[in-house]
């Protein structure tokens, strides 16, 4: 008997994306061992075996740009152009390939966060393609005009071939997508219990002055480490393995653990706009501080989402890269709304997946 399989497309953009894709295929796993995962991606393995705990296939393919950056922050329209050009010459090649291996490994379903040629991809091997996003690529490229405008709408006519899109809270209207089922925030489940944690890294600050610095797989140039010099009394944990080394800076370098796993025990986490990170600490409801990011459409949505919903601080880069970090010593805005956002979405998303293979679960 052929065990089922899923064929999981991942956007090839920063970590984020790979990051809640991950968190529903180990869900996917925890709840029916026998789905064979297949994560077709170009995120580095160790980060999706730090959330996923079982075996899953790795197909390092590449099907769309995202966004190329040096950083976070900085972004590379013109070497984007230039790689989503390239894609869209090959794309038959690509999709007649992938189909092809689809159809070999007698895969069921394929479920896309959210590269556009998958769709295509899946109506050429002859099954359903799902997809899980809070923005469509369509929608950032559009924001940029000129010769962006035809890959954005290249790109929404392949949304249009997707059977069923799971949207995610912080969300822009994704109005290419025929079929849209709202689902609630996606997000890893911290591993280690605070005890572990303090044990581990020898951290002894209370929570309220205790300060994640996470800034997603691409990180930030020239981040102001000197400033910590200032907070003497107070711990910073970090994920750049770059980072000078200061007494009270911790450089989590094991890929074994993740900032997820230290959120429910910080004080705030210091981020840029980003889905991922700011669903994880929504789901913890851990405070947020945010820098502002230009020219990137979804950030609106995100900023917005964390202003209505969580405890927070925006800043800008200017405030970030320039000033003294005063803004960790000033209170946290209250949430706008009392309504909280359900956070099952990772539950919701893998619980359809299973009952498509089996419609009795």
């Amino acid at each position: 008997m052929t065990r089922p399989a899923i064929y999981i497309a991942i956007t090839a953009h920063g970590f984020g994306h790979a990051v809640r894709a991950c968190t529903v295929a180990a869900q996917i796993q925890q709840m029916n061992p026998e789905i064979l995962l297949i994560l077709v991606t170009t995120a580095p393995h160790w980060l999706l075996e730090s959330y996923i705990r079982g075996n899953f296939i790795y197909r390092t393919r590449t099907l769309d740009a995202g966004v190329i950056q040096a950083d976070s922050l900085t972004m590379d329209r013109a070497m984007t152009l230039a790689k989503l050009k390239e894609i869209r010459r090959h794309q038959h090649r690509l999709i007649r390939a992938e189909a092809e291996y689809i159809q070999t490994n007698r895969v069921g379903l394929v479920l896309a966060d959210v590269p556009p040629l998958a769709a295509p991809i899946a109506q050429k091997a002859g099954i359903p393609c799902w997809m899980m996003s809070n923005f469509g690529w369509d929608f950032i490229y559009r924001d940029w005009g000129g010769e962006f405008i035809e890959i954005a709408d290249w790109m929404a006519e392949h949304y249009q071939q997707c059977d069923r899109l799971f949207r995610l809270p912080l969300h822009e209207p994704m109005s290419a997508f025929p079929q849209i089922t709202d689902v609630g925030l996606t997000g890893g489940t911290p591993q280690n219990t605070e005890a572990e944690l303090r044990a581990k890294f020898n951290l002894k600050n209370p929570p309220e002055k205790t300060i994640l610095l996470t800034f997603g797989g691409l990180g930030l140039q020239q981040i102001p480490y000197n400033n910590i010099k200032d907070f003497p009394d107070w711990q910073f944990i970090t994920f750049d393995r770059h980072a000078p080394d200061f007494p009270n800076l911790l450089k989590v370098a094991d890929p074994e653990y993740r900032p997820v796993d230290f959120m429910p025990y910080v004080g705030r986490v210091v981020s840029k706009p980003g889905y991922s990170t700011f669903a994880e600490a929504l789901r913890l409801n851990v405070p947020i501080v945010s820098l502002t990011r230009e020219g990137f459409a979804e950030s609106p949505f995100l900023i917005e989402g964390i202003q209505n919903h969580a405890h927070h601080q925006i800043v800008t880069p200017a405030e970030f890269f320039l000033g003294n970090w005063e803004f960790l010593r000033q209170p946290l805005q209250p949430p706008l709304q009392s309504e909280l956002l359900a956070t099952n979405g990772t539950e919701s998303i893998a619980h359809a997946v299973l009952s498509f293979f089996d419609p009795s679960v």
